[in-house]
C-alpha cells in the first residue's frame, strides 16, 4: 500500500512545491528564499566598509574616510554584496516578471540593480576622465539590501508559514499492519504492501490502517479525529471504517477497500493541497502598493529620459536624472513598513493567546462576512461529559446505580466509558467489582456484580425486551445531542446514564458578540442533526450544517468564497482541514489536531473561542497602521519621484539627491516609530 510511504510522500512534494511555486510568484518570498538571518548578517559586515567609504549621494558624510584603492575595494565589497545578498530579489523579481506580476520583489530588485550597475558605468568613467566626475550610487545600494534583508527576516522570524499538514495526516497511519493470509496466519508488513482485499487484523486501541469494511467483529471506533463525528461509532460486520480512525475495545478483521489515492486520507490531503495552491494566489497590500510604484517609477524614469534629452540635449545629464529617479524610488522605508508592523502585531498576539501563521489574514480580517465554526472542540469540550443519571426504578439510589454502571465501564476504554469513569471520579464514587464480565456485539456490557447479573445497554435492546419507561425523558436528553446507556438489573430497567459534548461557557456570549458586529455565524459539524440543532439553537446561531464529511464543509466554504463573501473557517480535527485552508481565513484551536493547527492561518493557543474577537480588533488595528506606514513609505516617493524626475525644474527647483537621501532615512525613521505605537484595546 502506497498511501503512507509513496503516495502521501509525493502528495505532499507536490501541494508544498506548488505552494512555494505560487507564494514565490504571489508575492509571500520571505518563506521560500533560504536563510535570510544569515545573508543579512553576512552583507551588514559587506556593507559596513562601504557606508564608511563610499559618498551617499555625492555627499561626504562625517565619519567617511577615504584612502589610496579605496575605490577598487568598495568596488569588489558591493559587487559580492550585489550578487550574494541581492540574489533572493532579483531571484524574486524574476519570478515575479514571469508571472507578470511585478511587485516588491521587482521594485527592489530596480533599485538594487541601477545602483550597481550605474556605479560600475561611473567607476570607469571617474578612472577613464577623472576630471569629469560621476556620481556613484554603492552607499545606496549597501543601505538597500541590508534594510530590504532586516525587513525580511523581521517577516518570517515573526510568522511561519510553513505548513506540515499533509506530513501530519500521513502519520495518522501505522507503519506496520497484521495481515492475514490464506491459510489463516498472520503476519505484521509494512504498510506500504498492504494491497485492495487484503485481510488485516485490528486489535483493540489501534489505529485502522486503512478504509474497509468489517468482516469478523464488533467494536466502536472513534472518528472524531477523521471526521469531527464526537460519539464512538458502534460498528458490526459489514460496516465500513477509514483509516486513521482509532479502534475501540473489540479486535476486528477488515478487508481493505481504499488504498493509495483512494483512500478517506488521501483525498482530504488532496482537498488541502488544491485549497493551499488557489489561496497561495493572494496578493498582499504592500505588494499592490510596490506594484504600482514600479510602473510609476519606470514610466518617471523614463519620461524624464526623454524630456531631458530634448531639453538639454545632454546625454550624460538625461542618463543621470533617469538614474535618480530609479534609485530615489528605492523602497527603504517601504520595504519596512509591513514587516516592523507584522513583528509588533505578533508579539501583540502571542501575549493574548494567538499564533499568527499567515500575515495576509491580518490583511482580509477586515473583510470578514461569515465565521464558520466547527461544533466538537470549537463550541464544545470536545468530550463526553455524563450530563444526567436518571433513576427509573426508585428501588435504587444514584450513587448506589453509578457505583455498579462504573464496575462494567471500568476496564472499557471506548470514548464513553472514558466519560463514565471521569465523571465517577469527579463525585468520588468508587466502582463496585464485577465477575463475569462480556460485551455483548453492537449491544454493550454484561457482568455479575454483588451476586446480580447487570448490564449496560443501548436503547434498542431496552426496546427489544420490551421494558417500558418515560419516554419524553429519553426525547429530552436525545433533543440535547445526547448519548444514552441504560442500566438493567435481573432483568429490570434501574437507570438511565446521559453523556454528551458539554457546550464551552464562553460560546454563548462569543455568539453574541459576533453578531454584534454584524458578523453571521454559521456551524458546521459532523454530529447528527439533532444534535446539530440543538446546540445551534442553543447559540443562537440561525445557519447551521450537520452530517457533514470534509468534502462537504469544504463545498460549503467554497460555495460562500465563490460568491464573493469573506468566509473565516474555525475548527480543530483533521476534517476541518481542507475548509481551513481553502477559506479566507482558518483558525484553529489549539487543543485541535496538529493537522489542523497546520492547515490554519491563526491558532487559538488557549482554545477560547473568544480569542477569535481579540484576533479582529487586533486585525483592525493592525491594518490601520500597515496603512499608515505604507503611506509613510509610499509618500516619500509620490514626493521625491516627479522631483528627482525635474518636473519643477523650469522653476529652479531640481531635487538634490542628498534631499532625497534625507528624505528616505526620515521615512524609514517615521514608518518604524509608527510600527511600535500599535496596541490592541481587547
Amino acid at each position: 500500500m502506497d498511501h503512507k510511504a509513496h503516495s502521501m510522500e509525493t502528495m505532499n512534494h507536490e501541494a508544498m512545491t506548488t505552494h512555494e511555486h505560487n507564494e514565490m510568484a504571489g508575492m509571500d518570498h520571505s518563506m521560500h528564499m533560504g536563510n535570510f538571518k544569515k545573508k543579512f548578517w553576512l552583507s551588514l559586515i559587506l556593507a559596513i566598509p562601504i557606508i564608511f567609504l563610499s559618498p551617499m549621494m555625492g555627499v561626504d558624510l562625517p565619519f567617511q574616510f577615504t584612502f589610496p584603492g579605496s575605490d577598487w575595494l568598495v568596488l569588489i565589497l558591493a559587487s559580492i554584496l550585489f550578487f550574494y545578498g541581492g540574489e533572493p530579489f532579483l531571484s524574486g523579481a524574476k519570478m515575479e516578471l514571469k508571472q507578470k506580476s511585478p511587485a516588491m520583489m521587482t521594485l527592489i530588485a530596480m533599485g538594487i540593480s541601477v545602483s550597481y550597475f550605474y556605479s560600475v558605468y561611473a567607476f570607469i568613467m571617474n578612472k577613464m576622465m577623472p576630471q569629469n566626475h560621476v556620481m556613484d550610487f554603492f552607499w545606496e545600494l549597501a543601505t538597500l539590501i541590508v534594510i530590504m534583508l532586516l525587513g525580511h527576516w523581521i517577516e518570517m522570524n515573526a510568522i511561519s508559514n510553513a505548513s506540515d499538514a499533509l506530513q501530519k495526516m500521513a502519520e495518522l497511519l501505522p507503519d506496520t499492519v497484521k495481515r492475514v493470509n490464506k491459510d489463516g496466519s498472520e503476519e505484521e508488513v509494512s504498510l506500504q504492501k498492504v494491497q485492495q482485499n487484503d485481510h488485516l487484523v485490528v486489535r483493540a486501541g489501534d489505529k485502522i490502517p486503512a478504509d474497509g469494511i468489517i468482516t469478523k467483529g464488533t467494536t466502536s471506533v472513534d472518528e472524531s479525529m477523521v471526521t469531527g463525528e464526537s460519539k464512538a461509532v458502534t460498528k458490526n460486520e459489514q460496516d465500513k471504517v477509514i483509516g486513521g480512525a482509532v479502534n475501540g475495545a473489540g479486535t476486528i478483521e477488515i478487508v481493505v477497500t481504499g488504498t493509495g489515492e483512494t483512500g478517506y486520507l488521501s483525498k482530504v490531503m488532496d482537498m488541502v493541497k488544491k485549497a493551499q495552491t488557489e489561496k497561495s494566489k493572494l496578493e498582499s497590500l504592500s505588494d499592490r502598493v510596490a506594484k504600482w510604484l514600479f510602473y510609476i517609477a519606470l514610466g518617471a524614469g523614463l519620461l524624464a529620459f526623454i524630456v531631458w534629452l530634448i531639453v538639454d540635449r545632454n546625454l550624460s545629464t538625461a542618463f543621470e536624472r533617469m538614474v535618480t529617479v530609479f534609485i530615489i524610488a528605492c523602497p527603504h522605508a517601504l520595504g519596512l513598513a509591513i514587516p516592523l508592523v507584522i513583528a509588533r502585531s505578533t508579539s501583540i498576539a502571542a501575549k493574548h493567546g494567538l499564533l499568527l501563521k499567515n500575515r495576509n489574514a491580518l490583511e482580509q480580517a477586515n473583510d470578514i462576512q461569515y465565521v464558520m465554526l466547527d461544533k466538537t472542540g470549537t463550541l464544545t469540550e470536545g468530550r463526553f461529559t455524563v450530563t444526567g443519571v436518571e433513576i427509573i426504578n426508585n428501588q435504587m439510589k444514584q450513587k448506589e446505580a453509578l457505583e455498579v454502571i462504573g464496575a462494567l465501564e471500568n476496564n472499557a476504554n471506548h470514548p464513553l466509558a472514558i466519560g463514565i469513569m471521569n465523571y465517577l471520579k469527579e463525585q468520588k464514587i468508587s466502582p463496585d467489582k464485577v465477575e463475569n464480565l462480556q460485551s455483548i456485539s453492537g449491544v454493550g456490557l454484561t457482568g455479575t456484580v454483588n451476586g446480580q447479573a447487570i448490564k449496560i445497554v443501548n436503547e434498542k435492546e431496552v426496546e427489544r425486551l420490551n421494558l417500558p419507561f418515560d419516554q419524553s425523558l429519553k426525547e429530552r436528553y436525545q433533543e440535547q445531542g445526547n448519548t444514552l446507556s441504560y442500566l438493567i438489573i435481573d432483568d429490570q430497567l434501574m437507570a438511565m446514564i446521559a453523556l454528551g459534548d458539554v457546550i464551552k461557557r464562553e460560546a454563548k456570549q462569543f455568539i453574541t458578540d459576533l453578531k454584534a458586529q454584524s458578523i453571521i455565524p454559521v456551524m458546521l459539524t459532523g454530529d447528527n442533526k439533532v444534535a446539530a440543532e440543538s446546540v445551534a439553537h442553543y447559540l443562537g446561531i440561525d445557519e447551521f450544517h450537520g452530517e457533514l464529511l470534509p468534502e462537504d464543509k469544504e463545498k460549503i466554504v467554497q460555495t460562500y468564497t465563490n460568491e464573493g463573501k469573506k468566509v473565516m473557517m474555525v475548527g480543530d480535527g483533521i476534517n476541518d482541514a481542507p475548509s481551513l485552508v481553502r477559506a479566507t481565513i482558518g483558525v484553529a484551536i489549539g487543543a485541535g489536531t496538529d493537522v489542523a493547527i497546520d492547515s490554519a492561518d491563526i491558532v487559538l493557543t488557549d482554545s477560547d473561542p473568544k480569542d477569535i474577537l481579540r484576533f479582529l480588533d487586533l486585525a483592525k488595528q493592525t491594518r490601520r497602521k500597515m496603512i499608515q506606514n505604507l503611506w509613510w513609505g509610499a509618500g516619500y516617493n509620490i514626493v521625491a519621484i516627479p522631483l528627482a524626475a525635474g518636473i519643477l525644474a523650469p522653476w529652479g527647483i531640481l531635487l538634490n539627491p542628498a534631499v532625497g537621501a534625507v528624505l528616505m532615512s526620515l521615512s524609514t525613521v517615521i514608518v518604524a516609530a509608527n510600527a511600535m505605537t500599535l496596541r490592541i484595546h481587547n
